[in-house]
């Protein structure tokens, strides 16, 4: 068998047997939601004359980010010059995203029950990422005029967030111009305990 295959092989072992480990690490932290549920889970606002409706929901993805790097001495003549690269945790950090979910609804027939969705309209899509005093660390805001009446859309903080600095809190809100506003927070910890001993279990073996 050729040099290169086999290098390509042991990488393939090397990367089926981090697998588990990474894994279990990024469900431990995938994302954090409110209102706590699921997908279908959303806070509800209608108009003083009941005559419309927004619905939100807003998800908070940490996002880790890390560097690979090759383990030490694990270079022998079977991996060649491929050598086996492990997570490094020292490179752990955070790269958050804002995802959020909107519906907005207009009464058919009888006023703040049967609704309809259509059309296009106005949504501002806003979040924040605080401190524990309260300072920004990151914002997010998208205003489209022409949004549909119901969707899906993912915002990338633009920050890089250091590992166990503490704890935060995420403000978000959706607003339907002229309709109403909803929203609320979400606490996060920077902790990345369950990733730096994910990681460094993967780089034992």
């Amino acid at each position: 068998m050729k040099r290169t295959r086999i290098a390509a092989l042991a990488l393939v072992t090397t990367a089926g047997a981090l697998a588990p480990a990474l894994a279990s690490a990024a469900d431990q932290a995938s994302y954090i939601q409110d209102p706590v549920g699921d997908g279908k889970a959303m806070k509800k606002l209608w108009t003083t004359d009941k005559e419309h409706k927004i619905e939100g929901q807003a998800r908070f993805h940490p996002g880790v980010v890390y560097t690979m790097t090759e383990r030490k001495g694990d270079r022998n003549e079977h991996q060649g010059e491929w050598g086996t690269k492990v997570p490094d945790p020292e490179s752990l950090a955070w790269e958050p995203k804002f995802e959020f979910g909107w519906a907005v609804s207009d009464a058919k027939l009888v006023k703040g029950a049967v609704t309809t969705q259509g059309g296009k309209h106005p949504v501002v899509l806003h979040g924040v990422l605080r401190k524990a005093d309260g300072a920004t660390v990151a914002e997010v805001r998208s205003s489209v005029a022409d949004r549909p009446a119901k969707g899906r859309a993912t915002l990338p903080g633009g920050k890089r967030i250091a590992c166990d600095t503490g704890e935060y809190t995420v403000e978000w809100s959706i607003t339907r111009t002229h309709y109403g506003t909803v929203g609320g927070t979400m606490k996060w910890n920077a902790d990345c305990t369950n990733h730096r001993t994910a990681f460094r279990q993967a780089g034992a073996r």
